[in-house]
C-alpha cells in the first residue's frame, strides 16, 4: 500500500524492572549433588547456552539469570538445569552411603514399655491424669504436701501441681464408680512435683490403683475383694523384671493418706522409693468412697535399673528341703525372720518359702506359727546329712537368740 513504518520509540522504567538475581554454584556442591565431575566448560557452555551470564573461578561459577528466568533463585536451581541439560541418564546411579551406629542396649535397665506392658498382663488399664490436682484432694490424702501453685489455673479445682500420682488415681477411681463399675484396675507413669519453684523437685513415678473383686465375674471366679498382699504381688511382678529381688525391702509405715495397719514403705538399696497400702478409712469416709481401694506408687528410676542378666549353670545334683515351723512374735516383720535365716544357711540355700501362716488354737497369745520350706542344692556334689543339719541348727540358734523364736514341734 505504499506504507512505511515509523520511527520505533522504547519507554523503560528501570525502576520496576527486576533486580538482577546473582546466584552462586559450588563446583564441590554440583559434584556432590551429580555423583561425577563435570568439566568447567561444558558447566559454563550449558548454562550460557540458557541465556545466562556466567563469570567462572576455581570454587565454582557466578550466574546472571534472564529476567524471563524467574524459577532461577537458589543453587539448587542450576544444579537442576545443569543436570538436565547434561542427561539424566548420563548420570551414574549410586545408593546413598551412611554410617548407622547401633544404639546401645542397656541390658540392666527394664524399658518403661516392658512395665507398662506387664501391668496391662495383670488386667490393669493406663490412666492418663492431669499433672495438677484439686488443693483440697491433695489436702486430705497428703496434708503436709508442698507443690507449685498454678498463677493461671484452667479451673479451680485444678489449681496446684501434684505431689504424688495417688489424687489423680483416687479421681479416677471415683469417676469409675460413679459410672457403675465395681472392679477397677488403674496404673500410670508420670511426673510428681515436691516443693517450691525455687527448690522443685521433678520425679517420675509409677503408681497403680485397684479396688473390687479379686477376679473377674465368672463361674468359676470367688467374690473375695483384692487386698494388700495382691497389689504387693503385682508390684513384685514389675521388681522381678529387673533381676535384682533383694535390692528391694518392704517396712511398716505410717502414711497420711493409707490404712496403719496395712501400710508400708518401699526401699531400694536402703532408701525410699515409695509407698503401698490400703487407702486410709478416714481418707474414704472424707471422699464418700464406700469400697476399699489398694493403691501403691514407686520411683520409675528404681524400677528400670535392675541387675545384668547372667547365666548360671543348673546342678545337675538333687536338691535337699528342710521345712522348719517358728512360733514368733505376731508383730515380727516376716523380712527380719528371713534376713536372719539366709544369713546362716550358706552360699548353697537355693530357695526360702513361706508356706503357712497360723494363729490360734496351740499357738500362745500375741505369737504365730510360720512355716518355711528351705532348698539347698550344691552345683558340683551331693550335700549330706551332716552338713543340712549344721546349717539348720544355726539358724535355730541364731533365730533364737536373736528374735525369740521357738522351734515348733
Amino acid at each position: 500500500t505504499g506504507g512505511e513504518p515509523g520511527p520505533l520509540v522504547e519507554v523503560a522504567s528501570h525502576e520496576h524492572l527486576p533486580a538482577e538475581r546473582r546466584v552462586r554454584l559450588r563446583a564441590a556442591r554440583l559434584e556432590q549433588a551429580l555423583g561425577k565431575v563435570l568439566p568447567a566448560e561444558e558447566v559454563t557452555d550449558i548454562l550460557q547456552r540458557l541465556g545466562m551470564v556466567v563469570d567462572g573461578d576455581a570454587q565454582g561459577w557466578s550466574v546472571v539469570a534472564p529476567s524471563w528466568r524467574f524459577d532461577i533463585a537458589i543453587e539448587e536451581d542450576l544444579i537442576e538445569e545443569v543436570a538436565r541439560i547434561h542427561g539424566y541418564n548420563r548420570l551414574p546411579v549410586r545408593r546413598p552411603q551412611a554410617r548407622l551406629a547401633l544404639r546401645p542396649d542397656h541390658e540392666g535397665r527394664t524399658p518403661l514399655g516392658r512395665l507398662r506392658r506387664q501391668m496391662v498382663a495383670r488386667g490393669y488399664y493406663e490412666a492418663v491424669t492431669y499433672s495438677f490436682v484439686a488443693p483440697e484432694l491433695q489436702r486430705i490424702l497428703l496434708p503436709e504436701a508442698v507443690s507449685p501453685v498454678l498463677a493461671n489455673p484452667i479451673s479451680s479445682d485444678l489449681s496446684v501441681m501434684r505431689a504424688s500420682l495417688f489424687p489423680g488415681l483416687v479421681r479416677a477411681l471415683e469417676h469409675n464408680l460413679n459410672r457403675q463399675q465395681t472392679r477397677v484396675r488403674l496404673f500410670e507413669t508420670g511426673l510428681i512435683f515436691r516443693g517450691e519453684l525455687d527448690d522443685l523437685q521433678q520425679l517420675p513415678m509409677l503408681g497403680a490403683l485397684a479396688c473390687g473383686s479379686r477376679e473377674p465375674e465368672g463361674w468359676a471366679a470367688n467374690r473375695e475383694a483384692v487386698d494388700f498382699y495382691d497389689l504387693k504381688g503385682d508390684l513384685e511382678s514389675l521388681i522381678a523384671m529387673g533381676g535384682d529381688p533383694d535390692a528391694w525391702r518392704f517396712e511398716p509405715a505410717e502414711h497420711s493418706a493409707l490404712h496403719p495397719g496395712q501400710c508400708a514403705r518401699i526401699l531400694h538399696r536402703g532408701e525410699e522409693a515409695g509407698w503401698i497400702g490400703t487407702l486410709h478409712p478416714a481418707v474414704r469416709a472424707q471422699l464418700g468412697l464406700k469400697v476399699d481401694a489398694v493403691l501403691f506408687e514407686v520411683r520409675l528410676d528404681a524400677l528400670t535399673h535392675g541387675r545384668v542378666p547372667a547365666f548360671t549353670p543348673l546342678s545337675r545334683f538333687p536338691e535337699v528341703r528342710r521345712d522348719l515351723a517358728f512360733l514368733v512374735d505376731e508383730e515380727l516383720p516376716m523380712q527380719v525372720l528371713l534376713d536372719t535365716i539366709r544369713g546362716q544357711a550358706g552360699a548353697w540355700l537355693t530357695e526360702s518359702r513361706l508356706f503357712d501362716v497360723y494363729q490360734g488354737k496351740g499357738v500362745p497369745e500375741g505369737r504365730k506359727s510360720v512355716a518355711l520350706g528351705l532348698t539347698w542344692q550344691h552345683p558340683s556334689r551331693t550335700l549330706n546329712d551332716e552338713e543340712i543339719n549344721q546349717l539348720v541348727d544355726a539358724i535355730i540358734t541364731e533365730s533364737r537368740q536373736h528374735l525369740g523364736a521357738e522351734l515348733r514341734g
